[in-house]
């Protein structure tokens, strides 16, 4: 119940009630963008710092290697639940953006872990860049794989039908191929790596690696001293954005609504079962569990309208931000913080 006193996760709740009593309380877009730089910034500082002085363990090498196999683990998994279920671009769609990551859940997690003296490494914030890309990797090679089934079907079913109205024996030839909408993989990389969320983040870990100790000291005010106070700022927007996309995701198809629920359940446990595995530490741990549970309601989403148009944004969005953002604020970050105790003590 401590978690839920934390001033942070109630402005959160506060955005969420605003919005839903349809009040006229509203972040400007401008200040919300500088607030995701700002947290973004702040983020791969601190990270950079913790790693100068780590160094590269074997222990950070285990995280890393940890969070790479569960970027690709969980949209398959995604997949291969919701392929039969739902159409088939909808499911792939819904594989990237929950095979991705949230950045937001994760510097709120990062940021509770450490108001209970669990500090973990800098490498995660690394890690968690790491695991943007192969969940869209995935879905775009899933998408293409349908679309080509999809055309041969039909030039099957066309060539049936010529078949049978040409019995004269006249011939007509078919020109084979689709024109398939979406993003080759290399492009998609391309875009993941050079998003600008990506640059800022790992820009500011090499800036705070090089600078070390003395870096640290300079960007105490802003890395340190503001960081609570403007992440209860920005979870105040994100409250906010909740309850704006509430009703979308409340009418998606009940399966949809049930796997928003369980999946990241299930993805946190695989990522504590595989943490164990690899001994990866506690705190890398509960941090990889907080990744491994999120969804991507910002860089995914933004690159699946084009790489799968076809898909239903409000199912991908609406999910990702309506139900599983509030789920792992709330409930998730302490449960998995409790079964990572219970499991690895």
């Amino acid at each position: 119940m401590q978690f839920l006193l934390d001033p942070a996760i109630l402005f959160f709740v506060l955005g969420v009630v605003a919005g839903t009593l349809k009040s006229n309380l509203e972040i400007p877009a401008q200040v919300g963008k500088f607030l995701s730089l700002y947290l973004l910034m702040a983020l791969g500082l601190k990270g950079g710092f913790a790693l100068a002085e780590s160094g590269l363990t074997l222990d950070v090498l285990s995280s890393l290697l940890a969070a790479v196999v569960m970027a690709f683990v969980v949209p398959l998994i995604a997949y291969a639940v919701l392929k039969n279920r739902v159409a088939r671009l909808d499911a792939a769609a819904v594989a990237a953006a929950y095979g991705s990551v949230s950045a937001v859940t994760f510097v709120t997690a990062l940021q509770i872990l450490s108001d209970q003296g669990l500090d973990p490494g800098g490498h995660m914030a690394v890690a968690m860049v790491l695991m943007e890309s192969p969940a869209l990797i995935v879905a775009v090679v899933l998408a293409s794989m349908i679309r080509q089934a999809k055309a041969q079907g039909s030039l099957l079913a066309l060539g049936g039908t010529l078949a049978v109205a040409g019995g004269s024996g006249g011939s007509m030839g078919l020109a084979g191929g689709s024109g398939g909408k979406g993003l080759s993989v290399g492009h998609i990389v391309h875009e993941s790596l050079t998003n600008g969320a990506h640059v800022l983040l790992m820009g500011s870990v090499l800036i705070g690696y090089f600078t070390g100790e003395a870096g640290q000291g300079m960007m105490q005010p802003l890395t340190g001293d503001l960081f609570k106070g403007l992440l209860a700022f920005f979870l105040l927007d994100m409250g906010l954005n909740v309850a704006r996309n509430a009703g979308p995701a409340l009418r998606a198809p009940l399966i949809l609504l049930v796997y928003a629920l369980v999946a990241p359940l299930v993805h946190a446990t695989l990522a504590l079962g595989l943490g164990s595995v690899l001994n990866v530490p506690v705190a890398d741990t509960i941090l990889l569990m907080v990744l491994s549970a999120s969804a991507s309601y910002i860089v995914v989403p933004a690159a699946l309208k084009f790489a799968i148009p076809e898909a239903n944004p409000s199912l991908y969005l609406g999910l990702a931000l309506g139900v599983t953002f509030p789920f792992n604020m709330i409930v998730g970050i302490p449960l998995y913080t409790w079964m990572a105790g219970v499991v690895l003590g």
